[in-house]
């Protein structure tokens, strides 16, 4: 027999990852009241196009498991919390589509290690978010898979206004934790995909070193770079998260460190005084919207306040990082994605000539334009006398890159900045110009090449009269294996302001 509920049900979804924790080790709430309320709301906020898939029995089942271990004593440290997961994760209860119709309805037999590291921390899977195809995009637009709610196949809206676009490829995830249909959610980032999004719908986001968290059941994009994250309300709660999901894969994945699980709450306690915070001017040249950086140059001022002390720095080669990117990133998807033929599993024309024709029109059929974009651009780039002019310049270029950080990191501890040179855009502005959408990467990409671990936290929001309102995120930037300091410095930003706690109307 549980203790009454002390908290009002309507309430539950506003508490993120610690308060609920408080509340189910204390029996305020059962799991089952949890789960059970979070599935209405990702019903009734369907128009959102966030979840791709609910299983309402799984879920309650691991609710009343969870509630069982608890009234035993025998509470983990997520016992009973509700997460979704980016559908870029196989699962075995849930679809595994990565947003394609390649995969559309697909089963895995097992679970993506991150996935399964959660589940064995004690949480509760809601269901699969949406994101863009093969996690190939900064709109999430991209998606070829119908949102729970919807007759056919729609973008993920942002929660803050409908009419635009809620960032990408982790969109689903953000638009889900921003509206409360879940305390948090897991995303990828590979070149941005969990910073972006975090930033356009006004949550926090992380993404570890690479190599941190397994890549293990993480349907790939691009090898050297893909790397798995938590999104939710605070830095504290992304600490309790990533404690949870890093560590060791060695058998499964050949990219995972040899490092032991960290307690990355461990420093959430300590002050900013001291803490030197570097700041690129190439990222507040030319492009910047004034919103973006007025907002960002005030939490930069904020910290001031709280004892940080800003250092002028330079990557001067944050611009080289976009053609980099372009040229890496598709090289690895090209290969990767060559394994998606219809021939072991997913899509499979069902009118062909002979097993040549058979790839073709699998191929054509199963993947979308910006897919067919990326192969075709990473294709070329490996051919035969291309593969040293691009591709071996480029991986040459990102060492530089790298290199830039070491540098910046003799003079500073963290470095901050803006996320992306503007707030989330309307649905549709920049579909039919795809370099425009690469542009909106140019801040989050240098980290993503250099394998370091990379945040977003809420900072503000937009004055203007055109974009009045919608968040706008800064990012933290640290050095290897730094993720527990950078933790700590968003966490006593938020402890400062409450910018963190902002939901959008209506939810």
């Amino acid at each position: 027999m549980t203790a009454p509920n002390l908290l009002a049900t309507q309430d539950l979804h506003d508490l993120g990852v610690h308060a609920l924790q408080q509340a189910l080790q204390h029996k305020q709430v059962s799991a089952v009241e949890l789960a059970t309320h979070l599935l209405a709301r990702a019903r009734t906020h369907a128009n959102l196009g966030a979840y791709v898939d609910l299983q309402e029995n799984v879920t309650l089942e691991q609710a009343r498991a969870a509630d069982n271990r608890i009234s035993r004593g025998e509470a983990r440290l997520l016992e009973g919390i509700p997460i979704a997961h980016k559908d870029i994760f196989v699962t075995r209860d849930f679809v595994s589509t990565a947003g394609s119709r390649m995969l559309d309805g697909y089963l895995s037999p097992f679970d993506a290690t991150v996935v399964a590291n959660l589940a064995q921390a004690g949480t509760v899977t809601l269901g699969k978010l949406n994101c863009d195809e093969f996690a190939m995009g900064s709109s999430n637009e991209n998606s070829a898979i119908r949102a729970v709610g919807h007759e056919r196949v729609v973008p993920v809206r942002n929660p803050w206004n409908t009419e635009r676009i809620p960032g990408g490829s982790s969109g689903g995830s953000a638009a889900a934790v921003a509206a409360r249909l879940t305390p948090a959610a897991t995303g990828t980032d590979t070149g941005g995909s969990i910073r972006q999004p975090a930033s356009f719908c006004g949550v926090t986001g992380i993404k570890p070193s690479y190599g941190r968290a397994s890549r293990y059941g993480m349907v790939a994009f691009a090898s050297s770079l893909d790397q798995a994250g938590p999104m939710a309300r605070s830095a504290q709660d992304c600490a309790m998260l990533l404690s949870a999901m890093c560590g060791p894969d060695p058998d499964r994945d050949s990219t995972s460190l040899d490092r032991p699980a960290e307690d990355f709450t461990r420093e959430l306690g300590g002050t900013v005084e001291g803490l030197r915070i570097g700041v690129p001017k190439e990222f507040f040249g030319e492009g910047l919207a004034s919103d973006v950086r007025t907002v960002t140059e005030a939490a930069l001022t904020q910290y001031e306040k709280l004892g940080a002390i800003l250092i002028p720095i330079s990557l001067p080669r944050t611009e080289l990082s976009i053609p980099v990117y372009y040229i890496i990133a598709p090289a690895e998807a090209s290969s990767n994605l060559s394994r998606f033929d219809g021939v072991k599993f997913g899509h499979r024309s069902d009118k062909y000539t002979d097993l040549a024709d058979m790839y073709r029109k699998t191929r054509a059929e199963g993947f979308g334009d910006e897919v067919k974009r990326r192969i075709m651009i990473g294709t070329y780039v490996l051919s035969h006398g291309y593969y040293d002019a691009y591709y071996l310049q480029a991986q040459k270029i990102r060492r530089m890159i790298a290199d830039d950080f070491q540098n910046a990191f003799r003079q500073c501890d963290v470095i901050a900045g803006p996320v992306a040179p503007s707030v989330a855009w309307k649905i549709g502005e920049k579909s039919d110009d795809p370099v425009a959408n690469y542009l909106a990467d140019i801040f989050t990409l240098p980290a993503s090449l250099a394998g370091l671990p990379g945040m977003s936290l809420p900072v503000g929001f937009a004055q203007s009269e055109a974009d009045k309102g919608m968040p706008i995120g800064m990012q933290l930037i640290g050095n290897y294996f730094e993720e527990a300091r950078l933790l700590s410095t968003a966490h006593c930003f938020q402890q400062a302001t409450d910018f963190h706690l902002a939901k959008p109307a209506g939810h």
